[in-house]
Protein backbone atom coordinates (compact mmCIF):
# COMPACT_ATOMS: atom_id res chain seq x y z
CA UNK A 1 0.00 0.00 0.00
CA UNK A 2 1.37 3.40 -0.96
CA UNK A 3 1.45 6.28 1.50
CA UNK A 4 -1.15 8.18 -0.58
CA UNK A 5 -3.46 5.18 -0.58
CA UNK A 6 -3.01 4.76 3.15
CA UNK A 7 -3.86 8.42 3.72
CA UNK A 8 -7.04 8.15 1.60
CA UNK A 9 -8.09 5.02 3.47
CA UNK A 10 -7.54 6.73 6.82
CA UNK A 11 -9.55 9.77 5.75
CA UNK A 12 -12.38 7.51 4.59
CA UNK A 13 -12.42 5.59 7.88
CA UNK A 14 -12.46 8.76 9.94
CA UNK A 15 -15.24 10.22 7.80
CA UNK A 16 -17.30 7.04 8.11
CA UNK A 17 -16.85 6.82 11.86
CA UNK A 18 -17.85 10.47 12.24
CA UNK A 19 -21.03 9.91 10.20
CA UNK A 20 -21.83 6.65 11.97
CA UNK A 21 -21.24 8.20 15.38
CA UNK A 22 -23.60 11.05 14.50
CA UNK A 23 -26.26 8.55 13.38
CA UNK A 24 -25.91 6.49 16.56
CA UNK A 25 -26.10 9.68 18.62
CA UNK A 26 -29.27 10.75 16.80
CA UNK A 27 -30.83 7.32 17.23
CA UNK A 28 -29.96 7.21 20.92
CA UNK A 29 -31.37 10.67 21.62
CA UNK A 30 -34.66 9.66 19.91
CA UNK A 31 -35.10 6.37 21.73
CA UNK A 32 -38.39 7.53 23.25
CA UNK A 33 -39.48 9.80 20.41
CA UNK A 34 -42.79 8.70 18.93
CA UNK A 35 -42.88 8.21 15.14
CA UNK A 36 -39.08 8.15 14.90
CA UNK A 37 -37.67 5.33 12.79
CA UNK A 38 -34.09 4.14 13.27
CA UNK A 39 -31.45 5.46 10.87
CA UNK A 40 -28.61 3.39 9.46
CA UNK A 41 -25.50 4.67 7.69
CA UNK A 42 -25.21 2.60 4.52
CA UNK A 43 -21.62 2.14 3.28
CA UNK A 44 -20.08 0.74 0.12
CA UNK A 45 -16.49 -0.04 -0.86
CA UNK A 46 -14.35 0.94 -3.78
CA UNK A 47 -10.76 0.10 -4.67
CA UNK A 48 -9.52 3.66 -4.16
CA UNK A 49 -10.75 4.75 -0.74
CA UNK A 50 -12.24 1.61 0.80
CA UNK A 51 -15.57 1.91 2.63
CA UNK A 52 -17.61 5.05 1.95
CA UNK A 53 -20.95 6.16 3.45
CA UNK A 54 -23.39 6.66 0.60
CA UNK A 55 -26.69 7.36 2.38
CA UNK A 56 -28.65 7.35 5.63
CA UNK A 57 -31.35 4.72 5.41
CA UNK A 58 -34.59 4.87 7.38
CA UNK A 59 -35.79 1.52 8.76
CA UNK A 60 -39.23 0.61 7.38
CA UNK A 61 -41.64 -2.31 7.51
CA UNK A 62 -44.64 -1.78 5.25
CA UNK A 63 -46.53 -4.89 6.43
CA UNK A 64 -46.26 -4.02 10.13
CA UNK A 65 -47.13 -0.39 9.43
CA UNK A 66 -50.29 -1.48 7.63
CA UNK A 67 -51.24 -3.68 10.58
CA UNK A 68 -50.51 -0.86 13.03
CA UNK A 69 -52.68 1.64 11.12
CA UNK A 70 -55.54 -0.88 11.04
CA UNK A 71 -55.21 -1.53 14.78
CA UNK A 72 -55.16 2.21 15.54
CA UNK A 73 -58.31 2.79 13.47
CA UNK A 74 -60.18 -0.17 14.99
CA UNK A 75 -59.32 0.82 18.55
CA UNK A 76 -60.16 4.48 17.99
CA UNK A 77 -63.57 3.52 16.63
CA UNK A 78 -64.30 1.09 19.46
CA UNK A 79 -63.19 3.52 22.16
CA UNK A 80 -65.34 6.31 20.69
CA UNK A 81 -68.35 3.99 20.69
CA UNK A 82 -67.72 2.91 24.28
CA UNK A 83 -67.34 6.54 25.40
CA UNK A 84 -70.76 7.35 23.93
CA UNK A 85 -72.36 4.33 25.57
CA UNK A 86 -70.87 5.30 28.94
CA UNK A 87 -72.47 8.72 28.50
CA UNK A 88 -75.79 7.03 27.74
CA UNK A 89 -75.41 4.84 30.81
CA UNK A 90 -74.90 7.97 32.93
CA UNK A 91 -78.09 9.50 31.47
CA UNK A 92 -79.96 6.34 32.48
CA UNK A 93 -78.79 6.67 36.07
CA UNK A 94 -75.64 4.57 36.16
CA UNK A 95 -75.44 0.97 37.30
CA UNK A 96 -78.86 1.10 38.95
CA UNK A 97 -80.53 2.67 35.89
CA UNK A 98 -82.39 4.79 38.39
CA UNK A 99 -83.52 7.41 35.87
CA UNK A 100 -85.16 4.97 33.44
CA UNK A 101 -88.94 4.61 33.03
CA UNK A 102 -88.83 0.99 34.25
CA UNK A 103 -88.18 2.17 37.80
CA UNK A 104 -91.07 4.64 37.76
CA UNK A 105 -93.48 2.28 36.02
CA UNK A 106 -92.92 -0.25 38.81
CA UNK A 107 -93.57 2.50 41.36
CA UNK A 108 -96.78 3.45 39.49
CA UNK A 109 -98.03 -0.15 39.61
CA UNK A 110 -97.39 -0.24 43.36
CA UNK A 111 -99.20 3.07 43.87
CA UNK A 112 -102.17 1.88 41.78
CA UNK A 113 -102.36 -1.37 43.71
CA UNK A 114 -102.39 0.50 47.00
CA UNK A 115 -105.05 2.90 45.72
CA UNK A 116 -107.18 0.01 44.44
CA UNK A 117 -107.35 -1.50 47.92
CA UNK A 118 -108.63 1.81 49.35
CA UNK A 119 -110.28 3.65 46.44
CA UNK A 120 -111.97 6.13 48.73
CA UNK A 121 -108.64 7.49 50.00
CA UNK A 122 -107.97 10.76 48.18
CA UNK A 123 -104.39 10.80 49.45
CA UNK A 124 -103.70 7.46 47.78
CA UNK A 125 -105.36 8.76 44.61
CA UNK A 126 -103.05 11.77 44.62
CA UNK A 127 -100.06 9.46 45.20
CA UNK A 128 -101.01 7.36 42.17
CA UNK A 129 -101.34 10.44 39.97
CA UNK A 130 -98.01 11.73 41.30
CA UNK A 131 -96.40 8.36 40.44
CA UNK A 132 -97.85 8.72 36.94
CA UNK A 133 -96.26 12.16 36.77
CA UNK A 134 -92.90 10.61 37.65
CA UNK A 135 -93.29 8.18 34.74
CA UNK A 136 -94.05 11.01 32.33
CA UNK A 137 -91.19 13.13 33.68
CA UNK A 138 -88.78 10.22 33.31
CA UNK A 139 -89.75 9.72 29.67
CA UNK A 140 -89.52 13.46 29.02
CA UNK A 141 -86.12 13.80 30.68
CA UNK A 142 -84.68 10.70 29.03
CA UNK A 143 -85.77 12.03 25.64
CA UNK A 144 -84.30 15.45 26.32
CA UNK A 145 -81.01 13.95 27.50
CA UNK A 146 -80.85 11.59 24.51
CA UNK A 147 -81.31 14.38 22.02
CA UNK A 148 -78.64 16.37 23.86
CA UNK A 149 -76.29 13.41 23.41
CA UNK A 150 -77.13 13.34 19.70
CA UNK A 151 -76.35 17.07 19.41
CA UNK A 152 -73.11 16.51 21.30
CA UNK A 153 -72.14 13.68 18.93
CA UNK A 154 -73.09 15.86 15.95
CA UNK A 155 -70.90 18.66 17.25
CA UNK A 156 -68.01 16.25 17.81
CA UNK A 157 -68.42 14.99 14.25
CA UNK A 158 -68.07 18.58 13.02
CA UNK A 159 -64.93 19.14 15.12
CA UNK A 160 -63.46 15.84 13.96
CA UNK A 161 -64.11 16.66 10.30
CA UNK A 162 -62.34 20.01 10.74
CA UNK A 163 -59.39 18.22 12.32
CA UNK A 164 -59.28 15.69 9.48
CA UNK A 165 -59.26 18.44 6.86
CA UNK A 166 -56.39 20.16 8.66
CA UNK A 167 -54.41 16.92 8.93
CA UNK A 168 -54.83 16.35 5.19
CA UNK A 169 -53.54 19.86 4.48
CA UNK A 170 -50.53 19.22 6.74
CA UNK A 171 -50.02 15.89 4.98
CA UNK A 172 -49.93 17.63 1.61
CA UNK A 173 -47.13 19.96 2.76
CA UNK A 174 -45.03 17.13 4.17
CA UNK A 175 -45.67 14.86 1.20
CA UNK A 176 -44.50 17.63 -1.14
CA UNK A 177 -41.42 18.11 1.05
CA UNK A 178 -40.60 14.39 0.83
CA UNK A 179 -40.88 14.40 -2.96
CA UNK A 180 -38.78 17.56 -3.24
CA UNK A 181 -35.94 16.26 -1.05
CA UNK A 182 -35.84 12.90 -2.80
CA UNK A 183 -35.77 14.61 -6.20
CA UNK A 184 -32.78 16.69 -5.05
CA UNK A 185 -31.03 13.69 -3.53
CA UNK A 186 -31.28 15.16 -0.01
CA UNK A 187 -32.01 13.39 3.26
CA UNK A 188 -35.83 13.07 3.50
CA UNK A 189 -35.93 10.86 6.60
CA UNK A 190 -37.22 13.51 9.02
CA UNK A 191 -39.99 14.42 6.58
CA UNK A 192 -40.85 10.72 6.19
CA UNK A 193 -41.16 10.41 9.97
CA UNK A 194 -43.47 13.42 10.08
CA UNK A 195 -45.57 12.08 7.21
CA UNK A 196 -45.95 8.68 8.86
CA UNK A 197 -47.00 10.36 12.12
CA UNK A 198 -49.70 12.28 10.26
CA UNK A 199 -50.98 9.07 8.67
CA UNK A 200 -51.30 7.55 12.14
CA UNK A 201 -53.28 10.59 13.35
CA UNK A 202 -55.56 10.40 10.32
CA UNK A 203 -56.16 6.69 10.96
CA UNK A 204 -57.54 7.57 14.39
CA UNK A 205 -60.30 9.51 12.65
CA UNK A 206 -60.91 7.31 9.62
CA UNK A 207 -59.32 4.01 8.60
CA UNK A 208 -56.47 4.52 6.12
CA UNK A 209 -54.78 2.47 3.45
CA UNK A 210 -51.89 3.90 1.46
CA UNK A 211 -49.95 3.41 -1.76
CA UNK A 212 -46.54 4.84 -2.63
CA UNK A 213 -45.93 6.02 -6.19
CA UNK A 214 -42.62 6.86 -7.90
CA UNK A 215 -40.72 9.63 -6.15
CA UNK A 216 -42.15 8.44 -2.80
CA UNK A 217 -45.44 10.21 -3.50
CA UNK A 218 -48.04 8.74 -1.14
CA UNK A 219 -51.75 8.31 -1.91
CA UNK A 220 -54.29 7.77 0.89
CA UNK A 221 -57.64 5.96 0.79
CA UNK A 222 -60.16 5.19 3.49
CA UNK A 223 -60.49 1.53 4.47
CA UNK A 224 -63.71 1.60 2.45
CA UNK A 225 -61.88 2.69 -0.70
CA UNK A 226 -62.75 6.42 -0.78
CA UNK A 227 -59.86 8.62 -1.92
CA UNK A 228 -58.58 10.83 0.90
CA UNK A 229 -55.47 12.23 -0.73
CA UNK A 230 -54.03 12.03 -4.21
CA UNK A 231 -51.63 14.86 -5.03
CA UNK A 232 -54.02 17.18 -3.20
CA UNK A 233 -56.38 16.56 -0.25
CA UNK A 234 -59.91 15.49 -1.05
CA UNK A 235 -62.57 17.65 0.59
CA UNK A 236 -64.32 16.28 3.67
CA UNK A 237 -67.64 18.07 4.25
CA UNK A 238 -70.26 18.03 6.98
CA UNK A 239 -73.12 20.36 7.90
CA UNK A 240 -73.62 20.37 11.66
CA UNK A 241 -77.16 20.59 13.07
CA UNK A 242 -77.94 23.31 15.59
CA UNK A 243 -80.57 21.06 17.19
CA UNK A 244 -81.86 17.53 16.79
CA UNK A 245 -85.05 15.80 17.87
CA UNK A 246 -86.58 12.38 17.42
CA UNK A 247 -88.02 13.41 14.05
CA UNK A 248 -84.74 14.84 12.73
CA UNK A 249 -81.93 12.86 11.12
CA UNK A 250 -78.38 14.16 11.27
CA UNK A 251 -76.46 15.06 8.12
CA UNK A 252 -73.98 12.72 6.46
CA UNK A 253 -70.21 13.13 6.27
CA UNK A 254 -68.95 13.26 2.68
CA UNK A 255 -65.41 12.41 1.62
CA UNK A 256 -64.68 13.33 -1.98
CA UNK A 257 -68.45 13.45 -2.51
CA UNK A 258 -69.07 9.95 -1.11
CA UNK A 259 -71.09 9.51 2.10
CA UNK A 260 -69.16 7.86 4.93
CA UNK A 261 -71.02 4.86 6.36
CA UNK A 262 -71.74 4.65 10.08
CA UNK A 263 -70.38 1.80 12.18
CA UNK A 264 -72.59 -1.16 13.06
CA UNK A 265 -72.84 -3.35 16.15
CA UNK A 266 -71.43 -3.31 19.68
CA UNK A 267 -68.15 -4.74 18.39
CA UNK A 268 -68.31 -1.95 15.89
CA UNK A 269 -67.41 -2.19 12.24
CA UNK A 270 -66.26 1.43 12.49
CA UNK A 271 -62.74 2.13 11.34
CA UNK A 272 -61.78 5.34 13.11
CA UNK A 273 -63.73 7.56 15.50
CA UNK A 274 -65.77 9.34 12.83
CA UNK A 275 -67.82 6.28 11.88
CA UNK A 276 -68.46 5.51 15.56
CA UNK A 277 -69.76 9.01 16.18
CA UNK A 278 -72.14 8.56 13.25
CA UNK A 279 -73.20 5.22 14.74
CA UNK A 280 -73.95 6.81 18.12
CA UNK A 281 -75.90 9.67 16.59
CA UNK A 282 -77.84 7.62 14.03
CA UNK A 283 -78.14 4.11 15.48
CA UNK A 284 -77.51 3.78 19.22
CA UNK A 285 -79.22 6.88 20.60
CA UNK A 286 -82.19 6.73 18.18
CA UNK A 287 -82.59 3.01 18.98
CA UNK A 288 -83.08 3.76 22.67
CA UNK A 289 -85.34 6.70 21.76
CA UNK A 290 -87.57 4.38 19.73
CA UNK A 291 -87.90 2.12 22.76
CA UNK A 292 -88.84 5.07 24.96
CA UNK A 293 -91.47 6.10 22.41
CA UNK A 294 -92.91 2.59 22.43
CA UNK A 295 -93.05 2.61 26.23
CA UNK A 296 -94.91 5.93 26.09
CA UNK A 297 -97.34 4.63 23.45
CA UNK A 298 -98.28 1.51 25.43
CA UNK A 299 -98.50 3.47 28.69
CA UNK A 300 -101.01 5.87 27.12
CA UNK A 301 -102.97 2.90 25.78
CA UNK A 302 -103.19 1.16 29.15
CA UNK A 303 -104.92 4.19 30.67
CA UNK A 304 -107.01 5.09 27.61
CA UNK A 305 -110.73 5.78 28.18
CA UNK A 306 -113.81 5.60 25.96
CA UNK A 307 -115.75 8.58 24.74
CA UNK A 308 -119.47 8.67 24.15
CA UNK A 309 -119.04 7.00 20.74
CA UNK A 310 -117.07 4.13 22.18
CA UNK A 311 -113.78 5.31 20.71
CA UNK A 312 -110.57 5.15 22.74
CA UNK A 313 -109.26 8.52 23.88
CA UNK A 314 -106.29 9.50 26.09
CA UNK A 315 -107.02 9.19 29.79
CA UNK A 316 -104.54 9.60 32.64
CA UNK A 317 -101.69 10.07 30.15
CA UNK A 318 -102.00 12.47 27.24
CA UNK A 319 -99.63 14.44 25.03
CA UNK A 320 -98.56 18.02 24.56
CA UNK A 321 -97.58 19.73 21.35
CA UNK A 322 -99.76 17.59 19.09
CA UNK A 323 -103.48 16.91 18.81
CA UNK A 324 -104.24 13.85 21.00
CA UNK A 325 -106.85 12.87 18.42
CA UNK A 326 -104.02 12.10 15.97
CA UNK A 327 -102.74 9.33 18.24
CA UNK A 328 -103.55 5.77 17.28
CA UNK A 329 -104.85 4.15 20.47
CA UNK A 330 -105.37 0.73 18.99
CA UNK A 331 -103.42 -1.62 21.32
CA UNK A 332 -102.67 -3.90 18.37
CA UNK A 333 -101.21 -1.12 16.23
CA UNK A 334 -97.51 -1.48 17.13
CA UNK A 335 -96.06 1.50 15.35
CA UNK A 336 -93.43 3.89 16.70
CA UNK A 337 -94.54 7.50 17.15
CA UNK A 338 -91.24 9.42 16.93
CA UNK A 339 -90.69 11.70 19.91
CA UNK A 340 -93.80 10.56 21.79
CA UNK A 341 -91.77 9.99 24.98
CA UNK A 342 -90.89 13.67 25.01
CA UNK A 343 -94.54 14.74 24.67
CA UNK A 344 -96.28 12.48 27.17
CA UNK A 345 -97.75 14.15 30.22
CA UNK A 346 -100.36 13.55 32.93
CA UNK A 347 -103.75 15.09 32.18
CA UNK A 348 -104.37 18.32 34.05
CA UNK A 349 -107.84 17.17 35.11
CA UNK A 350 -106.34 14.15 36.92
CA UNK A 351 -103.90 16.38 38.74
CA UNK A 352 -106.72 18.70 39.76
CA UNK A 353 -109.02 15.84 40.84
CA UNK A 354 -107.16 12.52 41.33
CA UNK A 355 -110.43 10.62 41.91
CA UNK A 356 -111.18 10.97 38.19
CA UNK A 357 -108.57 8.22 37.72
CA UNK A 358 -110.74 5.89 39.80
CA UNK A 359 -113.92 6.85 38.02
CA UNK A 360 -112.57 6.81 34.45
CA UNK A 361 -113.52 10.37 33.62
CA UNK A 362 -110.14 12.01 33.22
CA UNK A 363 -110.87 12.90 29.62
CA UNK A 364 -113.69 15.44 29.28
CA UNK A 365 -115.16 13.34 26.47
CA UNK A 366 -115.40 10.26 28.70
CA UNK A 367 -118.33 9.38 30.90
CA UNK A 368 -117.69 8.21 34.45
CA UNK A 369 -117.52 4.45 34.80
CA UNK A 370 -118.48 4.85 38.46
CA UNK A 371 -122.17 5.25 37.62
CA UNK A 372 -123.25 4.96 41.24
CA UNK A 373 -120.57 7.36 42.42
CA UNK A 374 -119.41 4.78 44.94
CA UNK A 375 -116.35 5.69 46.98
CA UNK A 376 -115.33 2.02 47.01
CA UNK A 377 -115.35 1.67 43.20
CA UNK A 378 -112.10 -0.08 42.20
CA UNK A 379 -113.04 -2.07 39.08
CA UNK A 380 -111.32 0.34 36.71
CA UNK A 381 -108.15 0.53 38.80
CA UNK A 382 -107.79 -3.25 38.68
CA UNK A 383 -108.36 -3.08 34.95
CA UNK A 384 -105.42 -0.70 34.66
CA UNK A 385 -103.30 -3.04 36.78
CA UNK A 386 -104.32 -5.87 34.48
CA UNK A 387 -103.08 -3.84 31.55
CA UNK A 388 -99.58 -3.94 32.99
CA UNK A 389 -99.71 -7.74 33.04
CA UNK A 390 -101.06 -8.11 29.52
CA UNK A 391 -98.65 -9.12 26.74
CA UNK A 392 -98.87 -6.58 23.93
CA UNK A 393 -97.13 -5.89 20.64
CA UNK A 394 -94.16 -3.54 20.20
CA UNK A 395 -92.65 -2.27 16.99
CA UNK A 396 -89.69 -4.46 16.00
CA UNK A 397 -87.93 -1.44 14.49
CA UNK A 398 -87.06 -0.37 18.04
CA UNK A 399 -84.50 -3.15 18.12
CA UNK A 400 -85.73 -5.26 21.01
CA UNK A 401 -88.58 -7.70 21.76
CA UNK A 402 -91.88 -7.44 19.87
CA UNK A 403 -94.17 -9.19 22.39
CA UNK A 404 -94.01 -8.47 26.11
CA UNK A 405 -95.73 -6.82 29.03
CA UNK A 406 -94.99 -3.12 29.48
CA UNK A 407 -92.87 -3.71 32.59
CA UNK A 408 -90.91 -6.50 30.88
CA UNK A 409 -90.34 -4.35 27.80
CA UNK A 410 -89.10 -1.40 29.84
CA UNK A 411 -86.68 -3.73 31.64
CA UNK A 412 -85.56 -5.24 28.32
CA UNK A 413 -84.90 -1.73 27.06
CA UNK A 414 -82.48 -1.12 29.91
CA UNK A 415 -80.94 -4.52 29.26
CA UNK A 416 -80.50 -3.65 25.58
CA UNK A 417 -78.37 -0.63 26.43
CA UNK A 418 -76.42 -2.43 29.16
CA UNK A 419 -75.69 -5.40 26.91
CA UNK A 420 -74.59 -3.05 24.14
CA UNK A 421 -72.27 -1.26 26.55
CA UNK A 422 -70.92 -4.48 28.07
CA UNK A 423 -70.14 -5.99 24.67
CA UNK A 424 -68.57 -2.73 23.52
CA UNK A 425 -66.42 -2.67 26.65
CA UNK A 426 -65.17 -6.21 26.03
CA UNK A 427 -64.45 -5.39 22.41
CA UNK A 428 -62.61 -2.21 23.47
CA UNK A 429 -60.29 -4.26 25.67
CA UNK A 430 -59.47 -6.48 22.69
CA UNK A 431 -58.86 -3.61 20.26
CA UNK A 432 -56.73 -1.80 22.83
CA UNK A 433 -54.59 -4.90 23.34
CA UNK A 434 -54.31 -5.39 19.59
CA UNK A 435 -53.21 -1.81 19.08
CA UNK A 436 -50.62 -2.11 21.84
CA UNK A 437 -49.20 -5.32 20.36
CA UNK A 438 -49.16 -3.89 16.82
CA UNK A 439 -47.38 -0.73 17.94
CA UNK A 440 -44.91 -2.78 19.97
CA UNK A 441 -44.15 -5.08 17.02
CA UNK A 442 -43.67 -2.10 14.72
CA UNK A 443 -41.46 -0.32 17.26
CA UNK A 444 -39.33 -3.45 17.68
CA UNK A 445 -38.87 -3.67 13.92
CA UNK A 446 -38.28 0.00 13.13
CA UNK A 447 -37.53 1.76 16.41
CA UNK A 448 -34.29 2.32 18.31
CA UNK A 449 -32.82 -0.43 20.47
CA UNK A 450 -30.25 0.97 22.89
CA UNK A 451 -28.40 -2.34 23.16
CA UNK A 452 -27.96 -2.51 19.40
CA UNK A 453 -26.79 1.08 19.27
CA UNK A 454 -24.20 0.49 22.00
CA UNK A 455 -22.87 -2.60 20.19
CA UNK A 456 -22.63 -0.58 16.99
CA UNK A 457 -20.84 2.18 18.89
CA UNK A 458 -18.23 -0.33 20.06
CA UNK A 459 -17.68 -1.40 16.45
CA UNK A 460 -17.30 2.22 15.43
CA UNK A 461 -14.79 2.69 18.24
CA UNK A 462 -12.73 -0.21 16.91
CA UNK A 463 -12.78 1.31 13.43
CA UNK A 464 -11.67 4.62 14.88
CA UNK A 465 -8.82 2.95 16.76
CA UNK A 466 -7.72 1.24 13.56
CA UNK A 467 -7.79 4.58 11.75
CA UNK A 468 -5.71 6.30 14.45
CA UNK A 469 -3.19 3.44 14.43
CA UNK A 470 -2.93 3.65 10.66
CA UNK A 471 -2.56 7.42 10.91
CA UNK A 472 0.23 6.99 13.46
CA UNK A 473 2.01 4.53 11.16
CA UNK A 474 1.74 6.98 8.26
CA UNK A 475 3.17 9.71 10.47
CA UNK A 476 6.15 7.52 11.38
CA UNK A 477 6.69 6.62 7.74
CA UNK A 478 6.62 10.26 6.69
CA UNK A 479 8.98 11.22 9.52
CA UNK A 480 11.44 8.49 8.46
CA UNK A 481 11.14 9.57 4.85
CA UNK A 482 11.83 13.20 5.72
CA UNK A 483 14.81 12.18 7.89
CA UNK A 484 16.25 10.10 5.09
CA UNK A 485 15.80 12.93 2.62
CA UNK A 486 17.65 15.34 4.87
Amino acid sequence: MSIASAINTTKSILSNTATQTAVVSTNTSNTNTEDYNRRTAVTTTNPYSGATTVKLERTEDAALLKQTLSAIADNSGQQALLKGLVSLDAVMGGNESSATPSQYLAALVEALDTFATSPSDVTLAAAAVAAAGDVANSLNQQTEALQALRVEADSEISTTVDKLNQLLKDFEKVNDKVKEKIARGEDANDALDTREGLVKQISEIVGVTSAVRPGNDMVLYTSGGITLFETVPRTVTFDASAALDANTAGNSVYIDGVALAAGVGSSTSASGSLQSLLQLRDEVYPGYQDQLDEIARVTINIFAEQDGLGDRVPGLFTVTGIDPATLTLDPNDADIVPGLAGLITVAASAQADPTKLRDGSVNAASASQNTENASGFSELLYKYLGGFEETVSFDGDAGTTTRATLLAYSTDSVGWVQEYRSNASSAAESTSAMQMRAKEAYANATGVNLDEELILLLDIEQSYKAATKLLSTIDEMLASLMQAAS
